[in-house]
């Protein structure tokens, strides 16, 4: 069994915060194994409304690959990376990454697996790995440049220098910057206040940006249309309309 990388904690309001330390002498697979394994039981747990990615002292997820893996090896390592990207991309509750250490290599492809990401002046991003001859494996390349553009994502990759908050933030590769030491806190009100929405709506929401964001514009807009639609099926949405016409906070249950 793979070493627990990740540890959860979950607040009473229901946010769950999983902080993934930066272990360099974990393996790849192994914190991937974590990830995977963690991410499966927030999504298994219903009261779960949120999810805060976050980092320790020494950084996020600064893990390297070690050895030198076969080709075949290499691609089932990619390969089950990009699963574990993709479980967490879909867990069906917001999920913000909050950093403020350096945030490289597999622990920038996490985050960019999140909804979006926030982040303390004294963060910092980027893929490394170009020095040793590699890329980004866990759907870094593709991630990256639908957030910043193509060309801003070839300089980071290109380069393997990392970026900082500032210029992170004015790129749109963050969402918000903070003070040091205080993303997590932040992230916590910004989660805390998303989570009195509708869920409902929010996974829906979710899955229409993420299924329309690679597509053409008119078929986008038809996936809009029919989730709008579905909206109106919801307990939740009942509820929002109710509370609207009774001047009241709205009990929104997911449903």
């Amino acid at each position: 069994m793979p070493e627990r990388l990740s540890t959860i904690q979950t607040k009473i309001n229901g946010i769950a915060v999983l902080t993934i330390p930066g272990n360099r002498s974990a393996s790849a697979g192994d914190l991937l194994e974590s990830l995977r394994r963690q991410t499966a039981a927030l999504a298994a747990d219903n009261d779960i409304k949120g999810v805060i990615l976050t980092d320790s002292e020494s950084g996020f997820c600064r893990c390297r690959i070690k050895g030198r893996p076969s080709v075949r090896d290499a691609a089932a390592l990619s390969g089950f990376g990009q699963l574990v990207m993709f479980n967490l991309e879909r867990i069906g509750r917001p999920c913000i990454a909050a950093i403020e250490g350096e945030c490289s290599g597999l622990g920038l492809e996490v985050v960019l697996a999140c909804d979006f990401i926030v982040a303390s002046q004294s963060a910092s991003f980027g893929f490394p790995g170009i020095a040793e001859g590699l890329i980004p494996f866990c759907g870094g390349t593709q991630r990256l440049a639908r957030l910043v553009g193509k060309s801003k994502a070839k300089e980071m990759i290109y380069s393997g220098d990392l970026t900082d908050a500032g210029e992170a933030h004015r790129t749109g590769l963050i969402n918000r910057l903070y003070p040091h030491g205080e993303a997590l806190m932040h992230a916590e009100e910004l989660l805390a206040h998303i989570c009195t929405r509708s869920p409902n709506a929010i996974r829906i929401g979710g899955e229409v940006v993420n299924a329309g964001y690679d597509i053409d514009l008119q078929t986008a807009c038809m996936l809009e249309r029919d989730a709008f639609a579905l909206c109106f099926s919801s307990s939740d949405q009942r509820e929002g309309m109710q509370a609207f016409l009774d001047k009241r906070p709205p009990q929104f249950k997911g449903e």
